[in-house]
């Protein structure tokens, strides 16, 4: 390799994968003065499975990346949540909170990614499109990770890029988290996503919404479903329509999703559009994996932002916000030990980042997971989905809990005592 090709693939850090996790880290760093890398295995635009639902939480981090989320630039405003469930449909706003934006967005995955990947372009990172990484490059004597191996372009030639540190932003299946030794814990929840579009008269929804109730009902006794139902309008002609189900059900393994969600649309109102004449592409499915299901979130130069390191919101199924929320943390804790004198001293500063983000969010999942074994009861999930809606106060409590919104300094009796449950579990 010439020495130009050889300073072409080397960059202070290597952010592997341009979903909103990379494209979030990259974008930091690179506003930071690195020289950053960024590698993404397929071409923009590209289609992602999500519920393309974003909640102010996720909002926040678009705005503070400096997107510009106005309607005119094709964003798609929503000003809460409508649940449905045990015949009764309960409308809930975001909260007005000093820490967040009092709306969520809409938009598709397909240019979603793109958007941030642009951004983080713009701030300075090298964007490497059709580059697969296949494995790490180890140094033999420590076993530190001192880059990656790759295959570029349609033609899928063997490339080699060098860092002194790499982030794991490859999504669920991590195949360099794998490589370096980083398993998921079976003892974390994991879930799964599928959706589909619609063109609907329903598709500009300003609230999202969330049908809690799911039914499995082969069997001479239906038996309902630890998860829930979504229907987003996209503001475009069409709605996305998913459901997202526990892995906490004994049906999580032996249900065709496919056909659950085709059930549970066929009963729809006719006037919706929900009918397969009207489906715009296939359903899809995804894994969700929650609640830090991969650790550590730092060794050997390799960071896990995202779902690589299973940082999906266990309450709820979301995964962006906490995929940009742990990249800018990432890019933080890079910035600093890029700028300390010695490997040691800079080692110091790396190891901190699992620290941080059990800090930062170790209690609530910890809440979240005794809330997935909770609902995993089939009398416990019954008696919240039939009679929750009936108290509307414990329902705006639940909705701050399940979607972490919370004033993190003063704010009301609801947030303090969601900030205190947090605190005081265990960030395991």
């Amino acid at each position: 390799m010439t020495d130009t090709a050889l300073s072409e693939r080397s960059a202070d850090v290597i952010v592997v994968g341009a979903g909103p996790a990379g494209s979030t880290t990259a974008y930091y760093l690179a506003k930071a003065g690195l020289d950053v890398l960024l590698l993404e295995k397929t071409a923009f635009p590209r289609e992602k499975v999500c519920g393309d639902g974003l909640t102010p939480r996720a909002t926040k981090q678009l705005v503070a990346m400096g997107i510009d989320v106005s309607e005119e630039a094709g964003w798609l405003r929503n000003k809460g949540l409508r649940i449905i469930s045990g015949g009764n449909r309960l409308l809930l706003d975001w909260p007005e909170l000093a820490a967040y934006p009092d709306y969520g967005l809409v938009r598709k995955r397909e240019d979603f990614d793109e958007l941030l990947a642009q951004q983080a372009v713009k701030a300075g990172a090298r964007l490497y499109e059709r580059c697969n990484v296949a494995e790490p490059l180890l140094d033999e004597r420590t076993g530190r990770i001192t880059g990656v191996r790759a295959k570029l372009g349609e033609e899928k030639a063997p490339a080699a890029f060098y860092a002194p540190l790499v982030v794991a932003a490859d999504g669920n299946s991590t195949r360099l988290s794998l490589a370096m030794g980083l398993h998921r814990r079976e003892d974390r929840p994991m879930g799964v996503a599928v959706r589909t579009y619609f063109t609907s008269p329903r598709h500009d929804d300003d609230y999202l919404e969330s049908w809690l109730e799911l039914w499995d009902r082969r069997g001479p006794q239906a038996r309902q479903l630890p998860g829930y139902g979504w229907i987003f309008g996209m503001g475009d002609g069409t709605s996305n329509v998913g459901l997202g189900i526990l892995d906490s059900s004994a049906a999580f393994r032996e249900l065709d999703w496919r056909e659950v969600l085709r059930t549970w649309v066929a009963s729809m109102p006719e006037d919706w559009g929900f009918t397969p004449e009207n489906m715009t592409g296939p359903i899809r499915g995804a894994a969700l994996p929650m609640a830090f299901n991969r650790q550590p979130h730092y060794t050997r130069g390799l960071l896990l932002v995202g779902d690589a390191g299973g940082l999906i919101n266990p309450f709820n199924g979301e995964g962006i916000a906490y995929a940009m929320e742990s990249g800018a943390i990432a890019a933080d804790v890079i910035t600093q030990a890029h700028a300390r004198a010695t490997d040691a001293k800079r080692e110091l500063a790396l190891n901190a980042y699992p620290k941080i983000l059990k800090d930062t969010y170790g209690g609530y999942y910890t809440l979240g997971r005794a809330f997935v074994k909770l609902i995993g009861n089939p009398k416990v999930l019954q008696m919240c989905t039939q009679r929750g809606l009936t108290h509307p106060v414990l329902m705006r409590f639940a909705l701050k809990l399940l979607a972490n919104l919370t004033d993190p300094t003063g704010g009301d009796a609801m947030d303090r005592i969601i900030n205190g449950l947090t605190r005081i579990t265990p960030n395991a």
